[in-house]
């Protein structure tokens, strides 16, 4: 889920930014510091949005830097247990398939693709036995959280399932509601 957060940081200036605008400068540092920055409790950093409150700064000796607290607003997408989240097949391998959400990549293992026995075949698609369903590389697809991993900071994992009603490749949601293009089963 995306989330705005407000947070509270001592953020260090060097000199060479003292001609500038101080928020202008400020700014330029708290994204330089915050995007793209992973952690456990924030999820990922997204953007910077504005600068709320910048209190008076402190030189400290033999630094040369001015640091100033600073409040700021952020936009972090921070993945929750059983979340339905929308996304794109990034890629599709043998073991499963790769679900890129914008912000984050997930992963959904063959045996949770669909609600089917599926045969994989060399060209990265997925097809169900008696379904004669597809998946494939750009296939816009609904899936849901089942495991949250922050183990390796530098690449959090996200394991997804599309086996549940609700689920799956956006255009089988389509039929589900549209007796005329059911799939026989």
């Amino acid at each position: 889920m995306y989330y705005v957060t407000k947070l509270k940081d001592h953020i260090r200036l060097s000199p060479k930014y003292f001609g500038i605008d101080l928020k202008d400068a400020l700014a330029k540092m708290i994204k330089e510091k915050y995007e793209g920055y992973i952690d456990k409790e924030l999820g990922i950093v997204v953007d910077v949005t504005k600068i709320t409150e910048v209190k008076e700064g402190v030189i400290i000796p033999g630094d040369g830097a001015a640091y100033y607290e600073t409040t700021f607003q952020i936009i972090n997408f921070k993945p929750e247990m059983h979340e339905v989240l929308l996304g794109k097949i990034r890629d599709i391998a043998e073991f499963g398939v790769f679900l890129n959400m914008g912000a984050m990549e997930g992963m959904v293992y063959i045996s949770q693709a669909m609600d089917d026995y599926v045969s994989y075949s060399k060209d990265k698609v997925i097809t169900g036995k008696d379904s004669k369903r597809s998946l494939k590389v750009g296939d816009d697809c609904r899936s849901r959280v089942i495991a949250i991993s922050f183990k390796d900071i530098t690449n959090p994992k996200l394991g997804l399932t599309m086996r549940q009603d609700g689920l799956g490749k956006l255009e089988w949601l389509d039929e589900s509601k549209d007796p005329k293009k059911k799939v026989a089963k």
